[in-house]
Parts: C-alpha cells; sequence; structure tokens
C-alpha cells in the first residue's frame, strides 16, 4: 500500500471522495461486469470474505461470491470500506498466529539468491492482463494469478491464448497417444506370438478363473432379466396392471432385499444411477454451492426400499456459506445410517466407486449400512458456476488448496445438514487424499476436523514416487509458469479430451483411454475384471483447471517440492534425522527425537487416520506418510489402521477384483470403530 493512499484511510464515519473514488474503481476492477454494464446490472464488489485465513472470496452486490483474490487484494478492498477485517472471522488468537507461523516459513533472508530484493517484493504485470503476485510467496502453494472482469480486449486476448494453447496442448497430447499406441502395438506383437505359440496369456492373470466365472454370471443374469420381463410385460398386457421385477421366476435365487431395477444387455454409459439399479440401489444428485460460488455435483446413494428421493429444489444449492444450523430439517432419531463421503482422485469423478457392481466400495458400503455420499469436485463433467461462464479464466483459477479448503468443507456441511449428525466418516483416493490433508492442516482449514470421524486414505498422495522422473513429467517440470499457461492455457486442462469422450464409441473410448492412462503411470489391468474395464474409464478424465494441473506437474510445485506440505530441503532434512535416530547415531544433546514434531502439520482438531497403502505403487510413495506418522513427527494424528496391500497398484485399491477382501471390508469396519459412542446409539450397526 502506497503511503499516498494511507493518506486517504477512512476514518469513522464518512468516507473522504477521494476513498470513495478508489473503492469504486477497486469494485469495479472485481466485479462481474465492465463499465458499459454497470448500468445495467449492479453487482460491483463490496466486500472480500475470508474464508480462511489466506482464502478471501469476494461478496458482490447482489450476493453472489466470486472466486478467491490474492490476500493483499481482499485487505486492500476492505481497507478501503473502512473495515479492519472481512467480517472479523479471523481476528481469533489462534489464526493470528496460524498467519504468522505461515509468514515465518519464508523469511526474507531465504529467497532464492538469483531473485533481486526487488522482484522478490514486487508484484508482476503478466499476460493478458492478469497481475501475477510474487512467484516465491510461497513454495508450497505458489499463489494464483488475478484476472480482472471481462472485456472485449480482455475477451479477444483470452481467445488467443485458447487458440494457442489448443494446438500446442493438442500437440502434446499427440505425442502422448502415439507413445501408448507404439507401446501397446509392441505388447500386442508380444501376445500374438504367444497365441501362435499356443501360450494363452490370460491364464497368468491372478483372477483369471474368478473373471470368467463372474462374466459367465454377468450373461446369465442378463438372459433372466429379458426373461422376466418378458413374462412381466405379457402379464401386465393380460392384466392392465403397472407390474414391476420383484422376484426371479427361473431359480429363486433372487436377493430379495436388493432387487435389480435395471438389468439385460450391459451398455457403457457415464450414469452412476444406472449400474446403482443394476445392483439394486438408486441414486440421487444434490447440488452443492462452494463459498467461492461453484455449484458441485453430489450423489447420494440409497435403498429404494426404505429411502425416498428428495424433489428437486430441495436438492438445489443452499446458501455458501458452511456448517449452517444442523436443525433446520426434521430427521429420525434412532435406526439411521451413518453417512460416508468419498472423494474421487485426479482426473477422475465419484463414478470410479461405482463401475464394479456389488463389488464397488459405493455399493458395498451402501448395503452394508452405511448412508453413502459421492462428491464430485469442482467442474467436473458440467463446470458451473453461480455467476461466472465456462470462458472466464477466473473460473479456472484455483488448484488443490480450494479443492480441500472450499469444496471438501461444502460437501461435508451440506450432508450433515441433510443426515442430521455432527460428523461423517470420509473415504479418498489419490487426489482426494491430497486435498483432504490439505484441508486438514493447521495452516489450512483445521476445524473441518471436528465434523469428521476418521479419514480414511487408498493410495495415500502425500509424497510423489519414482513415476515423476518419467520424460513427460520431467518436460512439463522443466518450462515457466509463463510457458505453461501458453501450453496448456489458462482455462481447463487439455479440455479436448472432454470433447472425445463425448464422440468416440464407449469401448473404443474405454480401451484407449486404458491404455493411455497405463503408459502415462505404468498401471496394469492384472487385477482387474477386464470384462468391466471400459466401464471404468467411462467416468474420466474430467474437466480440471490447468493451475491445478500446473501444481501437481508444473516447476513450482508437487512435482519439485515431492511433498504436498513440506519443501524439498524439508523432507531431505527429515529424512536425514530419521535416518539418524534409526541407526542411533544422532547426539543425545541435539533434541532429535524431542523436536520431531515441531514442523507437524497437524493440529488437536486432527480426526484419526486410517490407511491402505499399494505395495507396487509408483505414483505417490505411501510408505513415507506411513512413517511419518509413525515416527512421531505428527503427534496429534491417531493412526488407528494401516495396511500394505502387496502387489497393488495405484488403482487396485478400488477397482482390482479382491478389493472387498483387501480394502473394502476392513474400510467398513473402521468406519464403524471410529463412530462417536453418543452418535453409535442413534445407529445401524453395519453388517460387514
Amino acid at each position: 500500500m502506497s503511503s499516498e493512499s494511507t493518506k486517504h484511510a477512512p476514518s469513522s464515519g464518512r468516507m473522504r471522495p477521494s476513498v470513495a473514488i478508489e473503492l469504486a474503481e477497486k469494485s469495479r476492477k472485481l466485479s462481474l461486469g465492465t463499465n458499459g454494464q454497470r448500468s445495467k446490472q449492479e453487482n460491483g464488489a463490496i466486500a472480500a470474505r475470508f474464508v480462511t485465513p489466506r482464502d478471501a472470496v469476494i461478496e458482490t452486490e447482489r450476493g453472489e461470491r466470486l472466486p478467491v483474490i490474492p490476500s493483499e487484494e481482499a485487505k486492500r478492498l476492505n481497507w478501503l470500506q473502512g473495515e479492519s477485517t472481512a467480517g472479523g472471522r479471523y481476528d481469533e488468537p489462534e489464526a493470528f498466529e496460524s498467519q504468522q507461523s505461515l509468514q515465518r516459513e519464508i523469511p526474507m533472508e531465504q529467497r532464492p539468491e538469483s531473485v533481486p530484493l526487488e522482484k522478490y517484493r514486487q508484484r508482476q504485470t503478466g499476460p493478458v492482463d492478469a497481475t501475477n503476485p510474487s512467484a516465491y510467496t510461497h513454495p508450497l502453494f505458489p499463489p494464483l494469478p488475478l484476472y480482472g472482469p471481462p472485456s472485449l480486449l480482455r475477451n479477444f486476448q483470452y481467445q488467443i491464448f485458447r487458440a494457442i494453447s489448443f494446438c500446442l496442448s493438442l500437440s502434446f497430447l499427440g505425442v502422448v497417444v502415439v507413445g501408448s499406441c507404439v507401446c501397446g502395438i509392441g505388447i500386442g506383437m508380444k501376445n500374438i506370438w504367444l497365441r501362435v505359440r499356443g501360450i494363452n496369456t490370460n491364464t497368468s492373470r491372478p483372477f483369471h478363473k474368478e473373471e470368467i466365472a463372474r462374466k459367465k454370471a454377468r450373461q446369465k443374469a442378463a438372459i433372466r432379466w429379458k426373461r422376466m420381463q418378458q413374462k412381466l410385460n405379457d402379464k401386465k398386457e393380460a392384466t392392465g396392471s403397472n407390474l414391476e421385477y420383484n422376484e426371479d421366476i427361473e431359480d429363486g435365487t433372487q436377493d430379495t432385499e436388493f432387487p435389480p431395477l435395471e438389468g439385460g444387455d450391459d451398455p457403457i454409459v457415464c450414469d452412476i444411477s444406472y449400474y446403482a439399479r443394476r445392483v439394486g440401489l438408486d441414486c440421487e444428485m444434490f447440488h452443492v454451492q462452494t463459498e467461492d460460488g461453484f455449484i458441485l455435483e453430489l450423489w447420494h446413494v440409497y435403498n429404494p426400499h426404505e429411502y425416498s428421493p428428495l424433489s428437486e429444489a430441495e436438492r438445489a444449492p443452499r446458501e455458501p456459506d458452511v456448517f449452517y444450523d444442523q436443525k433446520t430439517k426434521d430427521h429420525p432419531i434412532s435406526n439411521r445410517r451413518y453417512p460416508v463421503l468419498l472423494i474421487h482422485g485426479l482426473l477422475q469423478s465419484a463414478g470410479a466407486y461405482c463401475t464394479n457392481d456389488d463389488d464397488s466400495l459405493a455399493f458395498y458400503l451402501c448395503k452394508a449400512g452405511y448412508d453413502v455420499w459421492l462428491g464430485n469436485n469442482r467442474c467436473g463433467f458440467r463446470p458451473k458456476h453461480n455467476s461466472l461462464a465456462y470462458n472466464d479464466p477466473r473460473m479456472w483459477c484455483w488448484n488443490i488448496r480450494h479443492m480441500g479448503a472450499l469444496d471438501l468443507p461444502a460437501f461435508v456441511s451440506r450432508i450433515l445438514y441433510e443426515t442430521g449428525f455432527e460428523t461423517l466418516g470420509l473415504i479418498c483416493h489419490s487426489q482426494g487424499t491430497t486435498e483432504a490433508m490439505v484441508a486438514l492442516a493447521r495452516d489450512q482449514r483445521p476445524e473441518l476436523g471436528e465434523r469428521i470421524s476418521v479419514f480414511c486414505g487408498l493410495a495415500p498422495a502425500a509424497y510423489a514416487g519414482p513415476l515423476i522422473k518419467k520424460t513427460h513429467f520431467r518436460f512439463v517440470r522443466k518450462i515457466s509458469p509463463s510457458a505453461f499457461r501458453l501450453f496448456f492455457g489458462i482455462h481447463a486442462f487439455i479440455p479436448f479430451m472432454m470433447t472425445m469422450h463425448k464422440i468416440i464409441p464407449p469401448r473404443i473410448y474405454g480401451a484407449l483411454g486404458y491404455r493411455i492412462f497405463a503408459y502415462l503411470f505404468d498401471w496394469t489391468d492384472e487385477r482387474w475384471d477386464r470384462d468391466l474395464r471400459d466401464r471404468m474409464f467411462q467416468f474420466s478424465p474430467v474437466f480440471i483447471s490447468a493451475e491445478s494441473m500446473r501444481w501437481w506437474l508444473g516447476c513450482d510445485g508437487f512435482a519439485v517440492q515431492k511433498c504436498i506440505l513440506a519443501t524439498k530441503e524439508q523432507g531431505m532434512r527429515e529424512e536425514a534425522e530419521d535416518r539418524a535416530y534409526e541407526s542411533g547415531t544422532f547426539s543425545s544433546d541435539n533434541n532429535t527425537n524431542r523436536n520431531r514434531g515441531l514442523n507437524a502439520w497437524y493440529g488437536p482438531k486432527t480426526p484419526p487416520f486410517a490407511l491402505w497403502i499399494a505395495g507396487r505403487d509408483d505414483l505417490v510413495d505411501g510408505t513415507k506418510l506411513l512413517r511419518r506418522l509413525q515416527n512421531g513427527r505428527e503427534p496429534y494424528v491417531n493412526l488407528v489402521h494401516h495396511k500394505i496391500v502387496e502387489g497393488y497398484e495405484h488403482l487396485d485399491v478400488i477397482w482390482a477384483i479382491d478389493m472387498i477382501e483387501q480394502v473394502g471390508r476392513e474400510v467398513a469396519q473402521v468406519l464403524w470403530r471410529t463412530v462417536p459412542q453418543n452418535t453409535k446409539g442413534t445407529c445401524r450397526a453395519p453388517k460387514f
């Protein structure tokens, strides 16, 4: 803030004209409309609301929310209005100490020597009228660019950016596709040669006999369904009544508790409800508004014999504030299902938990007796914001922190409101574990931990695995942030992938999707039900922001630091301390053991942790996180369960044929074991 502007600081009461003019200009800059629109649309920014000590969203005159802006911009806007803070929410000593600890993490003298002091402090003006805060503000979560409201010139610049990035990103995608096809040709030729020699490669698959048995069972069920439908149609024509499929006429083996609502031929569709109905369940979709205005999709899986879906109005978005009064709805006082929330991984959607029929984790937990909710992070298959359009770069200016600090609390808040519980169980896979662990950190949104009874991490993504060294990842890591934005744009990350999802036939898309992802991440399908593999890839990829992918793969995020909540230097220092401690070579006077928890990520509000780690996971290193929790570096984290599943790869923890035996049943047990005692009396006990 300049000394000149300080002279105009508003006193109590009336605002000086110069400050009022500056406020109007600041509101115009952060508003939705341009000067020409202001007469038609009174929607300027009136205040910055801090939803966390570092996340400020803009409230407009119409009560709408705009995405997070840099903290200094938010403080500036509130200062112009004579407000010391945005509502005073973070005047508490704990939050102030959290902010102070963040400032101490990156002292001025630790700036890179190659960066001059004036550059270190200076905010730069980047391309397309974006104001870029210093790239060295925070080494773990570099600040995002600040974009102004739409204008003719800016829209023209954005379109040029989209055209350039479309060509460059498509070239990158083309190289990946060609590489995966070349790799696939080699594998195919090898399999053909083995077949010529009379060797069936499928027999070496771990669950080959189980795959055959399941395929035959699905075929038999499809035939039985068709016969039943024919008999029902005949009865309907004879009696004129509306009959439904509710018994198995063929052999009396129908599961009477969960009779299927869909059957017959098995088309590959991108629809959670369809797969739920195939196993006798159903789904309804809620729309949830985040504190920065994004509209998220939240799926509720239920037993149609004991629950009636709500109306569309009841499932519509509610107020953006989280954790509102839970007593505004009537809830039963006994025999309720305990709620669990499942969050998906990178480039996936909630459907990843629903592709294996009864062996899908979501359906298994629902039939076991839990109230299952599936969260889709912002944008997903249908990007939506309460006031921003798809083409507006402000709609895509977010990364993993916002998914953790804003999306996750919005999901938890809405579920607790709908169910009437005070806590829920949280299950996450891959990137879902990252956003949860970031959100629960003591300098992010630790109060969320009081609403979660247990955090179950499947293939937890806290530390990078050796796969980060692959050539295509190294290329992305080497380019600068500006070059990354030029290459992959300032909107969605390679949206052409989602276009292909709509155009390519499902089976071809599933095969191509598997081949590309296997090439990128070295996954195999040896433990999956191969007959269902094309289903699995119908729920990915989804829309995510280019900035989010930059955090994962770029030169100033996870790919360089190799950790979500510690710098590379901190990680190396802690590993050296751990080795010294384990070998007994550290000196007793350096307080190594006593000080191991001083740099803890989590505080006293953290819920219990339970981890399931894939033993052959090269994408992330779950054993490092397990070691961190076991060696005293996180004194506030209660590790209630952990398991390294030998032979499992990154996706096997949700898609392997034996996932229920290896992971699912244990998850169900841990969920129930950690339910608060005063809550268990009101819940039905699940069946494991």
